[in-house]
């Protein structure tokens, strides 16, 4: 299913919120999609352009579980499954992306997004970036990028990234940023895996999609994105790039980065922009559930029977994991702290709770933790080792951080009182009123 084709879907299930009155790209809509987050909402009258606009699309596990017509405990191994069997899509000669080609590049004709009141500009958040190193073949990853001219951009590229170690041994590359997309290409465009995969193969493990050679550039690319941004990145060109709000809903630095020079829009007859509001619900779903399966799959490997991981919007979506095993020795719960570290290198904290703990209940958590933990035994401290360059209590510049695993489980065999919540009688309520 396309992306547009998903957008027709939940508007005839009434999912889908319509503003039809003129709205601002400039902070309008933005607040607009953070006070009816979750709801995905259509714009249908952008003050600036003659492109609608669409949000909040794939802001929840449940949403992502159904539009694959699944479970949310499916998805870990779904994703699992999706990296291990990658399948290689069909490519296709003429495709919708492409039913408009733009030659005269104005990015000030795309209703691109001024989110809050202190950014640096107008930004793209939701492209997954393709781009392509001659030994080392495609690479697909989200890359944000702030508009400072009519066709150029300055992009935020993490140090360490296959992009940014393809971008050190080339210099400049050629690159396709591709707006309005599925959630298996979002996926899989946010997932961790060894350089030289080629995520659109994870994409389309997830669920069949077609790709087509970029008008302008030798790069593969989504068949059905809306809009395709062709051009090349430069290494010794870079522009400020900042304010910008993370996923940590805090304000990242301002930092001297990469240009983006855009040579070629392409997108589809009467494109839909899609919008993602940075360090919002969406965003943190799309950035922390491709973590999971490395967790649960890491966990697994320390010899721990791992039942499901949340890495949870309360955490950021990206420093906290919440990891629900299956406890059958003493030792179960700090193998598991290790592992779950291991799976994410980036995570600050990580909570391992047993079976009976509901792992996507705030209160559940707290539960375990007021009732099962105690701190002299049963927590881990890994002092100032690397974190997320994302957390703003890490140390400046080199992202030292200390890390701390707590052990959320009930003993095997209680000494004293029991660890077993009780259970209250079931009955069918409707008799009583």
């Amino acid at each position: 299913m396309g992306f547009r084709e998903h957008i027709i879907q939940i508007d005839e299930k009434g999912l889908l919120r319509k503003v039809d009155i003129e709205v601002s790209r400039k902070l309008e809509i933005s607040g607009i999609l953070k006070e009816t987050e979750p709801t995905p909402v259509m714009f249908n009258n952008v003050k600036e352009s003659d492109f609608r606009v669409v949000g909040n699309m794939f802001c929840t596990k449940n949403v992502i579980a159904s539009y694959f017509g699944v479970t949310p405990s499916d998805l870990i191994p779904m994703l699992s499954k999706a990296i291990s069997q990658r399948s290689e899509p069909e490519v296709i000669s003429n495709a919708p992306c492409q039913e408009v080609i733009e030659s005269n590049v104005d990015l000030d004709k795309l209703p691109i997004l001024f989110h809050c009141e202190k950014d640096g500009g107008n930004y793209i958040s939701s492209a997954v970036v393709i781009t392509r190193d001659p030994d080392y073949g495609q690479n697909m990853d989200f890359h944000r990028a702030m508009q400072f001219s009519k066709e150029k951009f300055a992009t935020r590229i993490v140090r360490g990234r296959h992009f940014h170690k393809f971008l050190e041994k080339n210099g400049e590359l050629d690159v396709a940023f591709c707006i309005g997309n599925t959630p298996n290409i979002l996926i899989a465009g946010a997932t961790s895996v060894d350089i030289g995969v080629d995520e659109l193969e994870i994409a389309n493990a997830l669920e069949p999609i077609k790709i087509v050679k970029a008008h302008s550039v030798d790069l593969l690319i989504p068949a059905e994105a809306e809009f395709v941004l062709e051009g090349r990145v430069y290494m010794k060109e870079t522009h400020s790039e900042g304010p910008f709000v993370d996923l940590t809903e805090t304000y990242d630095v301002v930092r001297e980065e990469p240009v983006f020079e855009v040579k070629k829009i392409t997108h589809r007859k009467e494109a839909i922009w899609q919008a993602l509001l940075p360090g919002a619900l969406e965003h943190k779903i799309l950035m922390g559930m491709p973590r999971e399966p490395t967790i649960f799959n890491k966990v697994n490997e320390a010899g721990v029977k791992c039942l499901d991981v949340n890495i949870n919007p309360g955490g950021c979506s990206w420093l906290h994991a919440i990891v629900q095993i299956d406890k059958n020795s003493e030792e179960d719960g700090k193998k598991a702290i290790k592992g779950a570290f291991a799976g994410h290198s980036s995570c600050k904290h990580v909570f391992i709770v047993d079976k009976d703990i509901d792992i996507y209940e705030p209160l559940s958590l707290e539960w375990a933790m007021a009732t099962r933990f105690q701190g002299d035994v049963r927590m881990i401290i890994k002092e100032k080792e690397p974190g997320s360059s994302l957390d703003p209590s890490a140390e400046p510049g080199t992202k030292m951080t200390t890390k701390i695993g707590f052990d959320l489980t009930k003993p095997l065999i209680a000494k004293g009182k029991s660890f077993d919540r009780a259970d209250f009688p079931k009955v069918d309520i409707k008799k009583y009123f």
